[in-house]
């Protein structure tokens, strides 16, 4: 497909986005402070102004970096937003991390944004799941689809790569942003979730950001989360491993409770945790 009809598909299903949401009347928007959800804020924000609600969560699977950016980037362009504080460890079930752990998380965390929407005089929530979405292991979907939750970029069949196109176009900051998944997805299905390792997890994956590591994951395995499993993108691989650099990271995971520290020699790979299912 060539560069000129790419773009022209991206912008026929961007009208077909924005009609989409001109016909809801009123939106709430789901906003994590991602690729997609930062993408639907922007344009439901366009075509309804002060008829589309951003609503966040503040739990203990969302880093604190992206809670503060969705605070900035709203602030910034004047789009209403509430944060709904939700405690994740409080589902029954959530900790002992099945394999379906994303659709009981995702019943409750709907239910307390809708009814944040409610609030505020909307009735539509919508999230910022997209074409790409459908292809990989996702029963928090199952969630949206039993609740009525909207998905208006899968519905128009906007991919991955047309959302970040548009971004950039429209100059939002998050069009380069590297994938991003909340912090649970870390540890493996079956190990318990504590909030020590969630903690963990987020520490040790800011301060490989801080020392320029853009695309990453720590993975945290073990009964007590001993074991630090750091996926780089393949081309970062031989950075981390230099003498010098390898010693800091060590030193820091070891500071903030891990006891081992490895590096995955595969490479960063999203959905990483679904390659035993």
């Amino acid at each position: 497909m060539s560069e000129t009809t790419a773009s022209k598909t991206a912008h026929e299903r961007l009208a077909a986005l924005e009609a989409l949401l001109a016909g809801m009347g009123s939106v709430a928007i789901a906003y994590s402070g991602g690729v997609d959800s930062t993408f639907l804020a922007a344009v439901a924000h366009k075509v309804l102004g002060e008829r589309m609600l951003a609503v966040t969560s503040a739990g203990h699977v969302a880093p604190e970096r992206d809670i503060e950016r969705t605070r900035a980037f709203c602030a910034e362009r004047g789009i209403r937003q509430v944060v709904v504080p939700y405690d994740e460890l409080s589902i029954p079930g959530f900790a002992e991390n099945p394999k379906d752990r994303c659709y009981h998380c995702k019943k409750v965390l709907f239910a307390q944004m809708l009814e944040a929407a409610s609030e505020q005089g909307i009735s539509t929530l919508a999230d910022g799941s997209n074409k790409d979405d459908e292809g990989d292991y996702r029963p928090g979907m199952r969630a949206l689809a039993e609740m009525g939750i909207a998905s208006p970029l899968r519905e128009v069949g906007m991919t991955k790569a047309q959302i970040r196109e548009l971004s950039r176009e429209m100059g939002l900051p998050t069009w380069d942003m590297p994938s991003a998944a909340c912090l649970a997805s870390r540890i493996p299905y079956g190990d318990i979730i504590t909030e020590l390792k969630l903690k963990r997890v987020e520490l040790a994956e800011d301060y490989l950001h801080d020392l320029g590591f853009v695309q990453l994951r720590v993975r945290c395995h073990g009964r007590d989360g001993e074991l630090a499993r750091i996926e780089v993108d393949a081309e970062q691989i031989a950075r981390l491993a230099e003498p010098a650099l390898r010693e800091q990271v060590v030193g820091h995971l070891r500071e903030l409770g891990f006891t081992y520290v490895s590096l995955d020699l595969t490479g960063f790979r999203s959905g990483a945790m679904n390659e035993v299912l």
